[in-house]
């Protein structure tokens, strides 16, 4: 029996299976609100057996997107469209995720696909950025304004507001954005952290923020689910975020709560070299597993059934996350079923009679 398609239970929640549709910004928000796109691009990876189904990072602030287009959860109004999409992965016996985000430096920045690099100009809708310090991410972005400890204030309530918001609308997990050089990266990397401040400078100050946060989010998140906490494990970088720092600060994750810590790296530097290839983050997310005590998704090119399987098998990882290669394929949990020779998995009643060859086909199935 194959381990990746068996159920696991995070405190009172249980899902599924350990596929969890990783967070991926789609920028295809107006204000901030979800539409059709996310509604069809989230629930087609319900019906295709995912056990948790994760939106893109969720800006916590205005502010704080990506790009103008980012989903948000800075508002009330954002709620409802929400509510439409985790009716809908319920219904499909999937768990509904949201990442909650603040891109710091690296917000007001151009959809990926148009082509254009750097911060957008205020006179075509771009904003100032915040950060922890005035150090720009690259010579293309425009250089953040350093918060304030009132603003740090600020933020920390944002993070808390928005999980509210997450319960109303319907999510059972959320998962706090700490990685990818967005705006807890930043003050965890002493590359974009030159404060003097109790925010700033040693290991205790830097990771500051990130414990304040998580803790703030659990206080107001029901005991019965389950939190998660996605981190960079390594800048890439000499003298940057380190896996030592990452195991430390998983530690004390746990202690606050936590119950997984997503574990990616990257983003803060744009000179980074990093070696990309198959697996090639799995080896934080066991370290950071066997060193903390606490349970670890990770992803970064796993694309073969087996080779997922045998990352949770070998204890390297308790959760599988899946970017590219379910947007390939939104039905790889499904096809994954009959490659690793299970039958664990369900396909809907809707489509059962096209993935049995032994089915009769009535003549209402071939009709257009």
């Amino acid at each position: 029996m194959s381990l990746l398609l068996e159920p696991i239970t995070f405190r009172q929640l249980t899902l599924r299976n350990r596929i969890v549709v990783s967070p991926m910004c789609q920028y295809s928000c107006a204000d901030g609100l979800a539409n059709d796109w996310h509604l069809v691009h989230l629930g087609s990876r319900a019906v295709g057996g995912a056990g948790l189904i994760f939106t893109e990072a969720a800006a916590v602030t205005r502010d704080g997107r990506i790009t103008p287009e980012d989903l948000g959860i800075w508002s009330d109004d954002q709620i409802a469209p929400l509510q439409r999409i985790t009716r809908f992965i319920n219904a499909q016996g999937a768990v509904a995720g949201i990442q909650l985000a603040h891109a710091g430096r690296k917000a007001s920045t151009w959809r990926p696909w148009l082509g254009k690099q750097g911060s957008i100009p205020a006179d075509q809708g771009g904003w100032t950025p915040w950060g922890p310090s005035s150090i720009a991410f690259d010579p293309q972005h425009t250089p953040p304004t350093p918060l304030d400890e009132a603003q740090i204030k600020s933020v920390i309530q944002a993070f808390v507001d928005a999980a509210k918001r997450a319960l109303t609308a319907g999510f059972s997990v959320v998962e706090i954005h700490a990685a990818h050089g967005y705006l807890l990266h930043q003050f965890l990397s002493p590359l974009s952290n030159q404060r003097r401040d109790q925010y700033g400078g040693s290991f205790e100050n830097r990771i500051r923020l990130t414990l304040e946060v998580t803790e703030a989010v659990r206080q107001v998140w029901p005991d019965e689910l389950p939190l998660f906490v996605r981190v960079s494990a390594t800048d890439w970088v000499e003298d940057g975020w380190n896996p030592d720092e990452t195991v430390e600060l998983a530690k004390r994750l746990k202690v606050l709560g936590a119950d997984l810590v997503d574990v990616s790296s990257g983003g803060t530097a744009a000179n980074a070299e990093i070696p990309v290839g198959p697996g090639y983050q799995t080896e934080f997310a066991g370290r950071v597993r066997q060193e903390s005590g606490i349970a670890t998704g990770t992803v970064g090119m796993i694309t073969e059934p087996y080779q997922a399987d045998t990352i949770l098998r070998t204890g390297q990882a308790d959760l599988i996350l899946l970017a590219r290669e379910l947007l390939r394929d939104p039905y790889w949990p499904l096809h994954a079923d009959d490659d690793l020779g299970g039958r664990q998995a369900v396909w809907p009643a809707q489509y059962q009679r096209a993935t049995h060859r032994d089915q009769p086909i009535h003549e209402s199935d071939l009709r257009d």
